[in-house]
């Protein structure tokens, strides 16, 4: 039985008026465009979206530095077979505390679970989770249910509806599993800010950064130049899909150079690894799929480690310096000459 109602390969995708693009009502009944087919129900849309995603959740790795990756294998397989160290456990009054910064509008994930229930939970039943996050950073082995995600496809403004990348994915994630990730968090934000990990340039979700002052820099950098005489020159990148293709190994191996305490990285490796999702459609869910990248949307911990994995990125000279915001990328250079300029941006 076909999936997907096949269309001729010689046809174009059905014109979409303006008016409908961000209109659920609209773009539910709207076909979605695959090549050479075509998904017309609820259930067929949600498996086009699963299987797009399904193929954006891939660890991007440059295959010419197959080196490189036997290396990072071989170094993470002495990593794991060394003893972990002591963890720093929880207490009652951190969870809670955790519990109390929880937002009640965020919808729940997977287990139906709200917000609103856990901060009402009794100090018996907040105790209790206590003790099962001490098992999670003993063991160091995060519960398959914490680890799966439900997502949504919403349709981008002004997007075609029949195209599968005109809709951004939300992930929903295990509500108890976003509470871990809150302890969690403040042990790695611990390690990076106690030995000041994350480069200067870097104001992707930092306390007291903001895009606001990363442009007040920049435009600081480009004035001063100006008075000086000299020139500016930038190049702006924008890495597509940036958080879903990291290369789970890749940040593991970087974590270890770092010195991250032996229970954080085993931690974040088996949160990170054997992660599940199921794409949902208006009233369609498709059953779950594998990723084998990326670090989770939503997840608290993911910002932080999205930013170490990126913090190797070439240091800045005189001539040249990064402002980064997260996955955004300014690379600001200056000269008095403009050759010198493009030199100094292209190397």
């Amino acid at each position: 039985m076909e999936r997907y109602t096949r269309i001729p390969r010689s046809r174009g995708p059905i014109a979409v008026e303006d008016d409908q693009a961000g209109d659920e009502s609209s773009y539910s009944i709207s076909p979605l465009f695959i090549p050479g087919v075509l998904a017309l129900s609820d259930p067929e849309k949600a498996e086009a979206l699963a299987d797009n995603l399904e193929t954006q959740f891939q660890p991007v790795t440059d295959p010419s530095f197959p080196a490189v990756i036997e290396t990072v294998e071989v170094a993470l397989r002495y990593y794991f077979l060394s003893p972990a160290s002591e963890p720093q456990l929880t207490t009652p009054d951190e969870v809670h505390e955790a519990i109390r910064g929880l937002k009640v509008s965020k919808a729940p994930g997977p287990n139906v679970l709200p917000n609103r229930v856990l901060k009402h939970l009794p100090k018996r039943a907040v105790s209790l989770l206590s003790r099962i996050f001490h098992a999670v950073l003993r063991t160091q082995n995060i519960p398959p249910t914490w680890k799966h995600a439900r997502v949504m496809s919403i349709l981008k403004p002004g997007k075609d509806p029949g195209l599968p990348s005109s809709y951004r994915p939300i992930c929903l994630l295990d509500t108890i599993g976003k509470v871990f990730e809150k302890i969690l968090l403040v042990r790695i934000l611990w390690v990076v800010n106690e030995r000041g990990l994350l480069r200067d340039g870097q104001f992707g979700f930092r306390p007291k950064h903001s895009t606001s002052l990363q442009l007040a820099r920049l435009v600081e950098r480009i004035t001063r130049n100006f008075g000086e005489k000299r020139l500016t020159g930038a190049v702006f990148l924008d890495v597509a899909k940036a958080f879903d293709t990291v290369w789970i190994d890749g940040l593991l191996y970087k974590l270890t150079l770092l010195n991250f305490p032996s229970y954080i990285v085993n931690t974040i490796s088996s949160y990170l690894k054997d992660r599940t999702f199921e794409a949902s459609f208006q009233t369609a869910t498709q059953p779950r799929r594998g990723m084998r990248a990326g670090v989770a949307q939503g997840g608290v911990i993911s910002p932080v480690l999205f930013g170490l994995y990126v913090n190797n990125m070439p240091p800045h000279s005189y001539h040249v310096e990064l402002a980064l915001y997260a996955d955004d990328t300014a690379i600001i250079a200056t000269s008095r000459k403009t050759t010198l300029l493009v030199t100094y941006l292209e190397s």
